[in-house]
């Protein structure tokens, strides 16, 4: 359940909607008996809700609370069509209840309780509402694992199953905590599988070490277009050491630095120069994935094997891997489809270390990576374009 409902007991909250709800004539608070007057003649206590009797358009994830500021709340319920009694409490001083857990989409809803002045004036809690139906629920997801070790230039990836049109209110419904300061932004990465995609990404690479706790508060959320967030998510994440590949297309080796060390140097082969559809992009990829074997197919370049100890660190087909084939221009020339190319040795190494995040810095090739190279080009972006592409910008 959001904070925002589950906090609600704890802070002043400006309501959204307000609704006197009393038999007979309501009024802003209750005045002073006259000597010898009853309760029968003092006026009703002030009810205030925000979820109006009457709405059929209430947000079921929102806050939903009853006050009265200058009564005593008795037997307050929520009950839905079902029966049901909706989980909520009252405030210690007795003013005010709400509930505690999230209502469902488009269903009825109905008040029930008193609200009792000091003077015993009553006013009832009375009345119904429903909650919006939308015409389609879009569910999220982190590309990344719960509680996973990532390296140090890994994107915090919300994907979502369906459009997106109202991405402001999606992006503010996101949240982004770390154990160390560190500036970052959301951006919306274009997204061909006809949903939506949005990245957060630190401005300089991780600090090692940072926790990060992810919050995409998204239920009960006007994603546009009739669509709402199916539900809450938490995604907990640690970056683990810093390692980065360094790999100089010129020098036909590939460098390992690992928190400042460097750990390997290795003869490499790259991306086949003289074909720009073969060459290695430069720019900074990202480690996504990696597999013992890899099967690669090209139509193009009639090919079909299966690789070994294969580092997935960009969408359009780049990988770190072994190929024994190749083992005559590793350190000495480019003859890849635009992998590097190590031995097998070197290869198992490197996979056993690599992490989700790790950056593999390419350089001197005469390409650069860009969006045509699949969904991670984060880094491929200046800081400035970066956070352009955020709809809060």
């Amino acid at each position: 359940m959001r904070g925002r409902v589950q906090g609600v007991l704890a802070a002043a909250v400006a309501l959204i909607a307000v609704a006197a709800v009393v038999v007979g004539c309501a009024s802003a608070g209750a005045t002073p008996r006259s000597p010898g007057s009853t309760a029968a003649d003092a006026a009703p206590p002030s009810v205030t809700t925000t979820a109006v009797p009457g709405r059929t358009d209430v947000d079921p994830g929102g806050e939903i609370s009853v006050s009265a500021p200058d009564a005593t709340l008795r037997d307050v319920a929520l009950t839905g069509a079902d029966g049901r009694a909706i989980a909520g409490a009252t405030s210690p001083d007795g003013h005010r209840w709400a509930a505690t857990e999230a209502l469902g989409y488009g269903k009825p809803y109905t008040w029930s309780g008193t609200a009792v002045g000091a003077d015993g004036a009553v006013t009832p809690v009375a009345g119904g509402f429903s909650t919006v139906a939308p015409e389609r629920v879009v569910r999220a997801q982190f590309a990344q694992p719960d509680d996973a070790t990532v390296g140090v230039a890994a994107p915090v990836v919300v994907q979502f199953d369906g459009p997106v049109t109202d991405k402001a209110a999606a992006e503010r419904a996101l949240s982004i905590r770390t154990s160390v300061p560190t500036e970052g932004s959301w951006a919306w990465l274009p997204d061909d599988a006809m949903g939506s995609r949005v990245h957060w990404r630190p401005k300089e690479y991780w600090k090692p070490g940072t926790v990060v706790d992810v919050s995409a508060d998204l239920y009960g959320v006007n994603l546009g277009d009739g669509a709402y967030g199916r539900e809450d998510l938490t995604s907990h994440l640690t970056v683990g050491r810093s390692q980065i590949v360094r790999a100089d297309v010129t020098s036909h080796r590939m460098v390992v630095i690992r928190d400042g060390q460097q750990v390997m140097d290795v003869p490499a082969s790259y991306g086949l120069g003289s074909d720009p559809n073969r060459i290695t992009r430069s720019g900074v990829h990202v480690v996504t994935e990696k597999f013992d074997n890899k099967r690669m197919t090209s139509a193009q370049y009639g090919y079909d094997l299966v690789e070994h100890w294969a580092v997935r660190m960009s969408n359009n087909g780049e990988f770190i891997h072994a190929n024994p084939a190749s083992a005559g221009a590793q350190g000495s020339s480019n003859v890849t489809h635009g992998c590097v190319n190590l031995s097998t040795a070197d290869a198992r190494a490197y996979y056993d270390t690599a992490l989700y995040g790790d950056p593999v810095e390419v350089t001197n090739s005469p390409v650069q990576l860009s969006a045509a190279d699949g969904d991670v080009y984060d880094w491929a972006l200046s800081w400035d374009q970066w956070r352009e592409m955020s709809a809060l910008a």
